[in-house]
């Protein structure tokens, strides 16, 4: 195979359908078509993501934003050389539609297959969108997923701190259901708080009394029910000032908390791994760093400690293939040949670290 590689990937862990075709060599990557494909029309109705109804559109869909993919790319299967998957972790249903579209076309055309973790794909982005080197601190935060991760380089990850029960996406889904605003939650509840009162409600921060860099985000969901019962047991109703000020006190929560724990990682990087001024480096990835809040937030934070702030396109943020694809270019050029392909629905980044509190009997949360 030559050092240029063409590679199609293939994203479903979630709610978006996906197919990239990417061409690297080295020194320069074009991402030639990123094709997304996303259900909130099937889930509003539901307020969040239901698995089945997700598995039977990504089985519908996959091999359609294939070929658009292909066809926005100009490029033909014979000019593929890889085909790599998202293949965990995720909605187990959605990752097998992915998996079998894959696995079909690389067979059909007698080329590698490769497995991606997800997780992986969003932690080497910022590699593929400002070539950041490693090692780099990064806040993956999204429906899904809530973890602080050291990226060491690619293929070696260390996992600082997460969430121990909800993820921040999830949470301004259920936030945003509660009020009776659409689906996906966090662009509809970030809208709202734009013209709220952040200080009117005084929610609880989870975890900041202790050290670690572990987050919370189901107690400050049960909290914000609680303001909206005590408004209703009053007023008979929210306003839509109340609705506006709950939803900015409760970003604002959100937000204290996820950044003050990303500062406590940062510090850690500095006092315990030794990390250099000019070498100390954040970024974020994953829908919720869509939110125009939190990014703020992160990068006076890090600009504070002297750390380097990157944040790349919101397109690339929430779940795409083309960070697939990249993952699986990075992989291959370390040499990484491993055909096996597995659908799981959980596959922690860092494999050695212990599971997170709420792991459960499937095994250690991603």
């Amino acid at each position: 195979m030559t050092e240029t590689l063409t590679v199609l990937g293939v994203e479903s862990s979630c709610d978006d359908t996906a197919a990239a075709v990417i061409r690297s060599s080295p020194g320069q990557t074009d991402i030639l078509a990123n094709v997304v494909e996303g259900q909130s029309t099937l889930h509003a109705p539901f307020g969040g993501v239901v698995p089945e109804i997700a598995a039977r559109a990504h089985a519908e869909r996959a091999d359609l934003c294939v070929e658009t993919a292909l066809v926005e790319a100009n490029v033909g299967l014979e000019e593929i050389d890889l085909i790599a998957v998202t293949s965990g972790p995720g909605l187990i249903g959605g990752v097998l539609s992915g998996v079998m579209c894959a696995e079909g076309i690389a067979a059909g055309l007698s080329i590698p297959l490769m497995g991606v973790n997800h997780l992986e794909g969003h932690a080497l982005t910022p590699r593929l969108t400002d070539d950041l080197a490693t090692p780099y601190l990064l806040l993956l935060v999204s429906g899904g997923h809530c973890q602080i991760i050291e990226v060491i380089a690619p293929g070696s990850y260390r996992r600082i701190g997460g969430s121990i029960d909800d993820a921040p996406g999830e949470a301004f889904d259920k936030i945003a259901k509660h009020l009776g605003l659409g689906y996906p939650g966090g662009p509809e509840v970030e809208r709202e708080a734009a013209n709220g009162d952040p200080l009117r409600f005084k929610l609880p921060r989870p975890l900041l009394d202790r050290p670690d860099c572990d987050m919370s985000f189901s107690g400050l969901k049960t909290a914000v029910r609680r303001e909206c019962d005590k408004i209703v047991e009053t007023k008979g109703g929210l306003s839509q000032a109340d609705r506006a000020d709950i939803c900015a006190s409760f970003q604002a929560a959100a937000t204290e908390a996820m950044v003050e724990k990303t500062r406590r990682a940062m510090n850690l990087m500095i006092h315990d791994r030794g990390w250099p001024k000019g070498g100390r480096r954040l970024a974020v990835a994953g829908g919720v760093a869509a939110n125009r809040s939190i990014r703020s937030s992160l990068e006076e934070t890090a600009n504070e400690l002297g750390f380097s702030f990157t944040a790349p396109p919101l397109k690339l943020c929430t779940d795409n293939a083309a960070m697939i694809a990249w993952a699986a270019i990075e992989r291959w050029r370390l040499g990484d040949r491993n055909p096996k392909v597995m659908a799981r629905p959980r596959w922690p980044l860092d494999e050695l670290a212990p599971p997170m509190l709420g792991g459960g009997k499937k095994g250690p949360r991603a």
